[in-house]
C-alpha cells in the first residue's frame, strides 16, 4: 500500500506538489475566517482585566445547563437580529464568541469582525472548558 502511495507521488509530483500546495492553502484560508482563536486562559485574563466579553451562542436551553461566568447569551439563529445589543461594547472591549465546540463560533467571529467589532473565539469552545475543570454556572 505504501509503495503504491510513493510510487504514484514520484511518478505524478506535479499532480501530489498541486495538492498539497492547495491543501495549506484551505487550512490558511479555514483558519483566518473566523479571527483569532483564544485559549481558556486567554479568555480569563481578558475579562478579568474587564477588556473581554464572553458571548455564547448556544441555545439557550443549553446555556442555562452551564455557562461560563459573566456570559451574554444570544443563539446563533437569532444573533443577526440581535448584533445592534453589543454597540455599546464596539470600541471598549473583545467579544469572546463561544460555542459548544468551536465549529460554529468562527463564523459569528467573522460577521463581527466585518460588522467592526474586536472578536475572537474560543479554541475548543464550552467542551475544552470543562475539559480544563474550569467553573459554569447555571
Amino acid at each position: 500500500m505504501v509503495a503504491h502511495l510513493i510510487e504514484f507521488a514520484t511518478s505524478h509530483y506535479l499532480l501530489v506538489g498541486i495538492f498539497v500546495v492547495l491543501l495549506v492553502l484551505l487550512i490558511v484560508t479555514e483558519a483566518r475566517k473566523g479571527g483569532r482563536s483564544l485559549s481558556n486562559g486567554e479568555l480569563t485574563a481578558l475579562v478579568n482585566a474587564d477588556k473581554g466579553l464572553v458571548i455564547d451562542i448556544r441555545a439557550s436551553k443549553e446555556f442555562s445547563a452551564g455557562h461560563i461566568v459573566g456570559a451574554l447569551n444570544i443563539p446563533q439563529d437569532k444573533f443577526a437580529a440581535r448584533i445592534g445589543e453589543l454597540e455599546k461594547h464596539k470600541a471598549t472591549k473583545t467579544l469572546i464568541v463561544v460555542d459548544n465546540l468551536g465549529q460554529h463560533a468562527g463564523a459569528v467571529c467573522r460577521d463581527l469582525l466585518k460588522a467592526g467589532f474586536n472578536a475572537a473565539k474560543l479554541s475548543g469552545g464550552v467542551s475544552s472548558w470543562k475539559a480544563d475543570n474550569l467553573p459554569l454556572v447555571k
